[in-house]
């Protein structure tokens, strides 16, 4: 009774917080951060979702959303992500967990975004100087999930962040960390996680992140109204640190229907990012279960609601496993982003299960 009554008032916190965060005061720090492809995330299933997947369990997506849901894969699995965008723009990601009984599990991922070549332009040739330059971003996680208890779980994440634009770098060292409460509230299964779940994660957590190298470095007359002197000195451009996109979710789940044959998951999650106003995330998966065989996915969801000038559009996708032998699994999903003046997004996730 007493641990019932410490989570019903868990929950009203948790509401309390997801309505405050709509109030919360302006001016927003919006384009104050870099290495923005942090904000875009990993898995076709919570992209379709409207990006509320914060206290989803058991998804080695999760390694992005809150990597305390990686504590609930029951093998191990593999996933990789293609994401194509707009002006020859595209995402990958890889990434792996493996689970170690007595231990936890473990993960690493790689997120990369390449933004395609780019031509030279000068103030002298402004169609082109004939040569092209390009410019990529990517980072390397490794991380642990844990089941504390058997309603508590928590996750972190080491992260090494590195930017690059033609002979400029930048690198950064950053965190993510989450916790999941499996409440078993009006669980229909009678199993922990099959009723309502809230997760909590903060993401990329760490050091500024400060540009150098030789295209900084530029030719200057310190003295333009004095002759005779060397008017060539080599000069270099000394940059200020830019923050890492520091985004805190907040979320809850629940499964109303759950059977043999069909599974339904209802998702909200509240976002506090420090570069652009709070909003919040609604999404549902649906899971058509072929005893034997597999499953389908079906998804959708909405997302930047509430959101001060919002571009975000809905979301939807779909998935299928497919149960191989010695209890490895094939997956594959899709999904559909509506991001208004930058054009639709496909995502495209290929995963195994061990």
């Amino acid at each position: 009774m007493f641990n019932k009554i410490k989570l019903s008032g868990l929950l009203v916190i948790l509401i309390t917080i997801m309505l405050s965060s709509l109030s919360a005061q302006k001016p927003y720090r919006v384009a104050t951060t870099a290495c923005n492809f942090l904000e875009t995330g990993i898995g076709s299933d919570g992209m379709a979702m409207g990006d509320a997947f914060v206290a989803m369990p058991g998804k080695i997506s999760s390694i992005y959303w809150n990597p305390a849901g990686l504590a609930h894969l029951r093998s191990g699995e593999f996933l990789f992500m293609q994401q194509p965008w707009v002006v020859d723009i595209n995402t990958t990601a890889f990434v792996g967990a493996y689970v170690i009984p007595g231990i936890g599990t473990i993960s690493a991922g790689v997120h990369h975004i390449d933004y395609g070549d780019i031509p030279v332009t000068t103030l002298a040739m402004q169609e082109g100087t004939g040569e092209l330059y390009t410019s990529n971003e990517f980072s390397f996680s490794l991380g642990i999930a844990r089941r504390l208890a058997q309603w508590f779980s928590f996750g972190a994440n080491a992260k090494y962040v590195s930017s690059q634009i033609w002979h400029s770098k930048a690198s950064a060292i950053a965190i993510d960390v989450g916790t999941l409460v499996s409440t078993g509230f009006f669980s229909l299964t009678g199993e922990q996680e099959d009723g309502i779940n809230i997760g909590m994660s903060i993401s990329n957590y760490g050091s500024k992140i400060k540009y150098d190298g030789i295209d900084l470095i530029y030719p200057i007359d310190i003295e333009t109204e004095e002759w005779g002197n060397f008017k060539d000195v080599p000069g270099q451009f000394r940059m200020d640190g830019w923050e890492l996109p520091l985004i805190f979710r907040i979320g809850v789940t629940y499964i109303p229907v759950n059977n043999t044959f069909n599974r339904l998951s209802l998702a909200v999650d509240a976002l506090h990012p420090n570069n652009n106003s709070e909003s919040i995330n609604m999404g549902a998966e649906y899971e058509l279960k072929l005893p034997g065989t597999g499953s389908l996915f079906a998804r959708g969801g909405l997302k930047g609601l509430f959101m001060d000038e919002s571009i975000y559009g809905p979301t939807f996708g779909g998935g299928i496993k497919i149960n191989m032998l010695g209890n490895t699994s094939l997956k594959v999903d899709y999904a559909f982003r509506d991001i208004g003046v930058l054009g639709n997004v496909h995502v495209y996730t290929f995963g195994i299960s061990l």
